[in-house]
Order: structure tokens, then sequence, then C-alpha cells
């Protein structure tokens, strides 16, 4: 019998630090839990998780400036892409990471879920995420995906004591794994019609090849986009998102809504934009509708929401469409927009969420509309910096979500795609109504006035971990609005440096 001889890859791992980073520092958090007896507090573990965060920021920043000075390269058997568009992603999620854990900390001591669980998931998840904007391989795309998704899956069911926590989880799931199935399906076709898995090989393949019959090659393209599709929840396959976005608990679902988004859309323009710009005739069209449908869909459901927590999950499918946009311009500059969009979601949609699970809390766990009634005579503070939020995602001016808005609108405009430019600023139009509306429902009066106009409620107080949250979140969307040209640049060189 032949001995076989097993090659293996040389890795470099300064290229994948800010990922090891994460898992590394998952692993001490772990190691914590089952060694130490004495159980930390959870905003101890909260720390512990900016620390890591941050400490992969850093990480991520002294990649940025290799690849600035000596270019983009590969890693890892040239599975991993380290370019301004990974390392773009890199930086993003390690500031999600930063700010996250200062609107959970709270949320989850309250209710009891105490220990290192939820950052110890939310460290995977964001390893996944990060993986998923460096991959240059369909393999690797699909692990980082599950990477992702499975601890998101149990973030959901997190509150064992709510039974919506549960149900949320299981749908997640459910849907969570056709998607997986049907993505691998692409994968398997892709590869068939291709002979390769990595993107860069795909697309050399394809620009030096006619195939005569590329039906196997459109169903394994159409599957990618059905999988990608679900993850970022665009209409049709957003069934999913109201639901779990609803009975995920409080304190953690802006965490979901902004990883799952950036990871989903990290991979998605990876593999279409890298892989198949060849194809793009045929897979345009496709996700022009996709785009058009959430747009229309997420800004026209929202309306009738009376839970916030529903109308956010409705608003960010209306994001997605507009996220969207820049994949159809199919051009630098789109592809730029698409990425400070992404940027300015993240912090917008995470400090959102956040001060829902506040006034919540307040309310007895309802987030319903009504439970924001009067929110500025509570305290007048909190409620300024939601309608901040607010109408940041409407796209008020002198914030990002203004900018992010008008750089994919101009983008799909400078790329004749007059259509769909219509169709955003018109779906832009309607949303305003019911980010209005929630700011008007907290500014005007409580229904719960005494017979001498005080409030029977009392002002909500806040603790230094949410306030730290908020103004981080509040800067980014703020600072970046009025002096945009950093976080600009920063989208530019990041599609610039795209490899």
């Amino acid at each position: 019998m032949l001995a076989t001889t097993i090659i293996l890859p040389t890795i470099n791992y300064t290229a994948i630090l800010p990922e090891l980073i994460m898992l590394g520092g998952m692993l001490v958090l772990l190691g914590l839990v089952a060694v130490i007896p004495r159980d930390f507090s959870t905003k101890t573990y909260a720390g512990l998780t900016q620390v890591i965060g941050t400490a992969s920021l850093v990480s991520s920043l002294v990649l940025w400036h290799d690849v600035a000075a000596h270019g983009a390269f590969q890693a890892v058997a040239q599975a991993v892409d380290v370019d301004g568009f990974s390392v773009f992603f890199l930086v993003l999620v390690s500031a999600i990471l930063i700010v996250a854990p200062a609107f959970a900390a709270d949320y989850l001591h309250d209710e009891g879920i105490e220990g290192a669980e939820y950052f110890i998931l939310a460290l995977i998840a964001g390893a996944g995420a990060m993986l998923m904007g460096a991959a240059n391989d369909l393999i690797l795309v699909f692990l980082a995906l599950e990477i992702l998704s499975i601890p998101l899956y149990v973030i959901a069911g997190l509150n064992a004591r709510r039974a919506t926590s549960g149900e949320a989880s299981m749908k997640y799931f459910l849907l969570g794994a056709f998607s997986s199935a049907i993505f691998v399906y692409g994968i398997a076709l892709t590869y068939g019609a291709t002979g390769s898995t990595n993107l860069a090989d795909i697309a050399a393949f394809l620009s030096r090849n006619v195939i005569a019959t590329p039906g196997t090659l459109y169903a394994g393209a159409a599957l990618l986009l059905v999988g990608f599709a679900f993850k970022i929840a665009a209409v049709p396959f957003h069934m999913w998102s109201p639901d779990v976005y609803e009975g995920s608990p409080d304190g953690v679902v802006g965490f979901m809504a902004a990883i799952a988004k950036v990871g989903g859309f990290a991979a998605f323009l990876r593999v279409f934009v890298s892989a198949l710009p060849t194809l793009s005739s045929i897979w345009e069209p496709v996700v022009w509708v996709l785009c058009a449908l959430s747009l229309i869909a997420g800004a026209v459901i929202a309306l009738s929401q009376r839970n916030i927590k529903r109308m956010l999950a409705y608003s960010s499918i209306n994001h997605a469409g507009f996220i969207l946009m820049g994949l159809i311009a199919l051009s630098s500059r789109g592809v730029a927009s698409s990425l400070y969009y992404l940027f300015a979601y993240s912090f917008i949609v995470l400090a959102s969420f956040g001060i829902v699970t506040v006034v919540a809390k307040a309310n007895s766990g309802s987030a319903e509309i009504d439970a924001f009634r009067g929110l500025g005579r509570r305290s007048p503070v909190l409620a300024v910096f939601f309608a901040i939020f607010l109408l940041a995602q409407a796209g008020a001016p002198f914030t990002t979500g203004f900018l992010a808005k008008f750089y994919v609108v101009s983008a799909a405009v400078a790329a004749h795609s007059y259509a769909i430019a219509v169709i955003a600023m018109l779906s832009a139009a309607v949303a305003v109504f019911f980010y209005l509306r929630v700011v008007l429902v907290m500014f005007s009066g409580s229904e719960t006035e005494d017979a001498v106009g005080t409030p029977e409620q009392h002002p909500i107080v806040l603790s230094r971990w949410v306030w730290s949250g908020i103004m981080a979140c509040a800067a980014a969307t703020v600072i970046f609005g009025i002096y945009p040209l950093p976080l600009i640049n920063f989208a530019r060189a990041a599609t610039l440096l795209f490899r």
C-alpha cells in the first residue's frame, strides 16, 4: 500500500489575526466559566468582550495599513482574501462587538441570564461575519455562514423563561437550515459548471470560456442568490425576520440585526461582484426585482405595525433594498455606497433596539407604540436620542442615514438604473411616515396623566452601560453625518483595494 502524503497549506496567521482574536477571546471566556469556580457578573463578561473587540479593531487597523502600503494578498491556500474590502468588514464587525455588549449587559442581568453564554456566542458570530467578508472560496463562505448563523439561532432562544424566545429560535433555525441546504446545492452546481469553488478561479474560468449549456451554472447562481437573500431578509425571503425580531430577547436583537446584515452582505457582494460579474446580465434583473420588492414591502407593511420591534424589522427589510441598489449598480461607486450604508445602518439599528429594550423594560416588557407615548416627558434626553436614530433611518440631513440613501441612489442613477432610484425615493417618502409617527407619539401627552396633568409614570433611569452605547452610536451617526469624508474615503478605498 502506498503512503499518502498530506500537504498542509502555509498559513499566514497575521492575515487572519482579527478572526483569531475573536475566537481566542471566546475560548478565554469559556475557560473562565469552566475553570474559575466563582462566576463573574454579566457586566464583567460584557467588559471583557469589549476588550476583545478593541484588540480585534486594533489588529484590523494594522492590516488596513499593510494592505494600503503593500497591496492585497491571499492567505490559507488562497481561501482568504486580505484586501480593502475584507478589512472594512473586520473593522466594522470589531466596532459592533465593542458597542453591542453595552446594550446587553443590563438586560441580561435583569432577566437573570447570568454567565458568559451570550458573549461567547456573539464572539463566534462575529468571527463568522469576518470570514464571510474575507472568504475567497465558496466552501469557506458556507462554513463562515454557519459560524455566523448557528450562534444567532441560540441567541434568539436565550431567554428560556419566555416562550416567544424559544419560538423565535425555532423559526430562525428551521428556515435557516433550509436556506443553508439551498446554498450548499448552489455551491455544488457552481462547482459542477466551473470545476472550482475558488472565487478567483471561477471568475477566470468564466472570463475565458463560453459554456455551451449554461443551465447548471445559472441554477447554481440562482440558488446562491436565494441563500444570500434569506440571510439579508430580502423579499420574498423575509418572512422569518419580523417574528424573530419580535420574539428574540430585547437586549440582543440589535446585535442580531446588525451582524446578520453585515455578514450576509459581505459574502453577497464578494461572491457576485468578484466571482460572477460575467453573469451580471443574468442575475442583475433578479437582484433588481428583489431590491424593488424589499423597498416597497418593507416600507408599506411597516406602516401597519403597532409593535416597534416588528416595525424596525420591516424597516430593516427596506434598508436591505437600499443596500442592494449598490449591487445593481455593479461599479466601484455602487459597492462603496453599499459599504457606507452598512456602516451607517449597523450603529443606527444597535441604538434603536437598545432604546426599545429600555422603554419596554419600563412598560412591563411591552414594545407596542403606546409604550412610547409621553416618553419626551418621562425621559426627554432618551426621547431626543431615539428621535435622532429614527430620523436617521428616515434619511434626515446631518445624519449618516441621509448620506447613505443619497449615496446608493446616486450610484444607481450613475448606472442608469432610473426606475429603481425612483422606487427607492418613493419608499423613503413612505418610510418617513412611520418614523415620524413614533416621534410624534413620544412627544405627545401621556394617556396616563392624572387630574393635575402630572404623568403617573416615573422617569426612565439609564445605566452607564446603556448611555455609553447610545452615545457611541449617536457619535457615529451624527459626526459622520456632518463630516462624512473620512467614512466615505474609507468605503471608497475599501472598494478600490478590492482584490
